[in-house]
């Protein structure tokens, strides 16, 4: 009998989602508008604002939200923007929406991202040619919070803002505040592989009303306050429906049980490699940092480790019907973004070349854990 198909992240439903749908269903709210929109927003609202209140505006995806973050910036054609290069192309695309030229810059070893020296340096080439970048696009990979202490001080001292992606990192946190909140945007996703999951969805997280109202005006076609339709500005159709925000609520109330069980799942990997010298798993470098580990990944090196590669251990796993992933591959090595600006040295390209995003779903059972200890154990 074949093995099951173990997922690197499939979604986990805590239950209560359904009432909410149903709800939905039985006051006929099946729009992208209604009280789940609503209510999802104050969940997110409620779970991410500290000492500082964010205002949240549900959309249709993560890349909606990155979107609408630079329209609200406003960059245009011709513009510059910085973003990491060790990221999923949704990062990037936006930039090229509105026909701005993007700027790619490296990472650092400890978090694998964004890379403080080389944003500085890629900041500093742009203004001496005469462009100063619009914006910066760092982004929290695989859960992991960037040097925001780092990045901030930068963005403050060239008065550059910075569209946090924080589409893996929903749980996460630095320094005790919450990943999604300490730009001057935050992007948050609920795609179907995310910490929790609206089917699909996303949402932009603002600092004050007037930027989340915006937002959705701009989320619902941009329709002026008249009785007939009329448009005074570009609008988008990107707001989150009732029925998806509904699958939201439900999930938000399982949200940090499904953070502690993807913990539960690095700790798990950290245990099995513990004794191999060829093999670093990605987490904290120290106390400030918490991921929510969205996904455990890791880099080996072949010549410690008598040769075995990332493929064969990927390889190996998929030949036991279990899912794996390459990291990223960064932005500046691929085909469509190959010709713009880079900044940096090789850590992204080395992370590529060497690293491996292991099954880190918050459901797996402990016969599907023994499944994969049984392969990764066949190389230790």
């Amino acid at each position: 009998m074949e093995n099951t198909k173990i997922w690197l992240s499939s979604p986990h439903m805590g239950g209560n989602e359904q009432s909410y749908i149903n709800e939905a269903f039985e006051s006929n709210w099946i729009a992208p508008l209604g009280p789940n929109v609503n209510g999802f927003e104050q969940d997110i609202q409620k779970y991410l604002s500290g000492n500082n209140e964010v205002y949240v505006a549900a959309l249709s995806s993560g890349t909606a939200a990155l979107h609408l973050s630079l329209v609200m910036l406003g960059v245009e054609h011709g513009d510059e923007v910085i973003c990491q290069s060790m990221t999923f192309s949704a990062s990037a695309n936006p930039i090229m929406y509105q026909g701005a030229t993007p700027i790619f810059v490296d990472s650092e070893p400890e978090t694998w991202n964004i890379c403080p020296n080389a944003l500085e340096t890629a900041i500093k080439d742009r203004i001496s040619k005469g462009k100063k970048p619009k914006a910066i696009i760092a982004v929290h990979l695989y859960g992991m919070p960037f040097k925001a202490d780092e990045i901030l001080a930068i963005s403050k001292k060239y008065d550059i803002p910075v569209v946090e992606d924080s589409a893996e990192a929903l749980g996460s946190t630095y320094k005790g505040r919450k990943c999604g909140t300490l730009g001057n945007f935050g992007i948050l996703s609920f795609n179907g592989n995310k910490i929790i999951t609206t089917s699909g969805g996303g949402a932009l997280v603002c600092h004050n009303e007037e930027d989340k109202n915006k937002t959705v005006f701009l989320s619902t076609q941009a329709r002026d306050n008249a009785p007939h339709y009329q448009h005074s500005h570009v609008g988008y159709n990107y707001r989150m429906s009732n029925i998806c925000a509904g699958i939201g609520r439900g999930q938000m109330e399982v949200l940090d049980s499904h953070v502690a069980k993807r913990r539960e799942m690095n700790s798990f990997y950290k245990n099995l490699f513990q004794y191999n010298e060829a093999v670093t798993v990605l987490t904290e470098p120290s106390k400030d940092y918490f991921s929510n580990h969205w996904l455990t990944a890791i880099t080996i090196e072949p010549k410690l480790f008598k040769g075995v590669t990332r493929e064969d251990i990927r390889k190996s796993l998929d030949a036991e019907n279990i899912e794996s992933r390459p990291l990223w591959k960064p932005m500046h090595m691929q085909p469509v973004f190959e010709k713009y600006p880079y900044y940096g040295g090789i850590i992204s390209e080395e992370l590529f070349k060497n690293g491996l995003c292991l099954p880190s779903g918050s459901n797996l059972t402990d016969e599907e854990k023994s499944r994969i200890d049984k392969v990764i154990k066949s190389y230790l």
